[in-house]
């Protein structure tokens, strides 16, 4: 049984009574201090300012996540833009591919044309050189067999009737 439903605590001599007493006078200076609204004025600040910690975190949190969808969305194109940049890279480069084999193909090909030109001017060089040289080993050929028909006789008819003619053609 509690002790203040017996008679003992209520008598003025029980200390008990007079601390029951005091708890309550002090209870009542309290309320009446208004120390309880102050308190429930702490801790309604307290509230409000963990509810702005928690707005602002929201709002932060917003924040990031439209950041983080601006950087996917720009990631998105920035490889976008390098596939692209890729793809013409490549086309660049067989462009450049092909412009080269023509380039070498075309310089080839005058190569080939001015080695074709040079051996014709060769041959026809050779041929000339065989052909003056046949015609100086005829020459000469001819010469030692007029040499030695005019050795042998000193007058040919027909020599003197050609040297007689080549007279009256140049007069």
């Amino acid at each position: 049984m509690p002790a203040f439903l017996t008679g003992h605590f209520w008598s003025l001599n029980n200390p008990e009574f007079w601390v029951g007493v005091g708890l309550v006078i002090f209870f009542a200076i309290v309320v009446m201090a208004g120390v309880p609204k102050l308190v429930a004025a702490g801790l309604d600040a307290k509230a409000a300012k963990i509810q702005a910690d928690l707005d602002e975190a929201a709002r932060l949190r917003a924040e990031a996540e439209a950041m983080l969808a601006q950087i996917r969305k720009e990631k998105a194109e920035a490889e976008a833009q390098a596939a692209e940049l890729l793809a013409t890279a490549e086309a660049e480069a067989k462009r450049l591919e092909t412009e080269a084999k023509a380039r070498i193909e075309e310089s080839t090909a005058r190569r080939e044309a001015l080695a074709e030109r040079r051996i014709a001017q060769a041959e026809a060089e050779a041929t000339r050189e065989v052909k003056s040289a046949a015609a100086d080993l005829a020459a000469k050929a001819a010469q030692e067999i007029l040499t030695a028909r005019i050795a042998g006789a000193k007058s040919d008819p027909a020599l003197d009737a050609a040297i007689g003619q080549l007279a009256g053609k140049l007069n």
